[in-house]
């Protein structure tokens, strides 16, 4: 008994050593809730490194980081559209990071780094696009929309949800592009008009597409991906285009919160989500971006975004804080107090 109890105690001080030692990790994740999920738990299982996430959407992680700006309680940003990343940067919120692993990344992810001094990577990417429920449009008699000018069709008054883009970063991605595109006077002339088509303006860009499948409604308009992983992985009657005239993209951000309290534990979780074990955990939670990392063969599900009329985005004018917050407002007294 006594041999039993000296060889005992020492193992339990050590394992209890062992798991404080390997510390925590205090991040917000603002891709989708799965992939969250999934990568947290992964990571922690790989390096015992624990993880305390939150999933919010880019905007309202921007205002968190912001408002913790004099005590940050957050160490890693990861996932979600860039604009609200370089916004962060552009008001000292993040820290530089350049790690040494760029040639294993798309050049779109390396250049993300590059525009942003480094302050944001390029975590994956992804377009926008329509995705519509084929059994409701069928119903309906609705022709499925393939170009912006279509989804303007009075008959489908009720039937479109999109995203806010004071809150999503999907929702400012749709608005920064349609003003890039169209010009900005032409681009809120069409917004007001697609606004009395617009059921409702969600606070995640990630709602769409499962409204769409669930055919709470006919048509959102939110990154492709999303809609094609209800299709392909859960086998709604949910089909998905980019639009006609072109299109908005996102590069997803990742970033290092300046001032963290974890910065060791923040950067290893930062390396491993950006490693081929972190990067393929997006379509083991059937989260189908196109990850940054290219040294590993991704899942064949995730669609391409070769055939996509992408326009050239401007991310370094758009990423900026005031002309965010001049667009958003002029969107909220435009056309969100418009009747629907």
């Amino acid at each position: 008994m006594r041999t039993r109890s000296i060889v005992t105690v020492p193992l339990l001080v050590l394992s209890a050593f062992s798991a404080q030692a390997q510390g925590v990790v205090n991040a917000i994740c603002s891709t989708d809730q799965s992939w969250c999920e999934l990568a947290a738990q992964e990571f922690t299982k790989a390096t015992g490194v624990r993880v305390l996430q939150t999933r919010k959407p880019t905007g309202e992680a921007f205002a968190q980081i912001r408002a913790e700006a004099a005590n940050p309680k957050t160490d890693l940003w990861w996932g979600g559209t860039g604009d609200p990343y370089y916004q962060a940067a552009e008001v000292g919120l993040l820290d530089a990071y350049r790690p040494d692993y760029l040639g294993d990344l798309h050049g779109w992810a390396v250049r993300q780094y590059a525009m942003s001094q480094n302050y944001v990577g390029g975590f994956y990417t992804s377009a926008i696009g329509f995705g519509w429920n084929e059994d409701v449009l069928k119903k309906k008699k609705l022709p499925p929309p393939r170009c912006w000018k279509d989804l303007l069709d009075p008959r489908y008054k009720g039937e479109i949800e999109t995203s806010h883009p004071g809150s999503s970063g999907t929702g400012y991605t749709i608005l920064a592009g349609l003003v890039q595109m169209m010009g900005e006077e032409q681009a809120f002339d069409y917004l007001k008009k697609l606004n009395a088509n617009v059921t409702q303006y969600t606070r995640s860009g990630t709602a769409q597409a499962r409204s769409v499948a669930k055919g709470e409604v006919g048509i959102g308009v939110s990154f492709i991906f999303g809609f094609d992983n209800e299709r392909v992985t859960n086998k709604f009657p949910v089909q998905a285009a980019a639009p006609c005239e072109g299109t908005s993209y996102e590069v997803g951000g990742i970033a290092l919160v300046k001032g963290s309290r974890n910065r060791a534990e923040a950067r290893r979780y930062y390396d491993w989500l950006m490693s081929p074990a972190g990067q393929q955990i997006g379509a083991r939670a059937n989260s189908l971006q196109v990850p940054a990392n290219k040294t590993f063969k991704p899942d064949p599900r995730i669609p391409t975004i070769d055939n996509v009329r992408l326009i050239k985005y401007d991310f370094e004018k758009y990423g900026k804080a005031a002309e965010r917050r001049r667009l958003v407002d002029r969107w909220v007294r435009e056309v969100e107090s418009l009747p629907r």
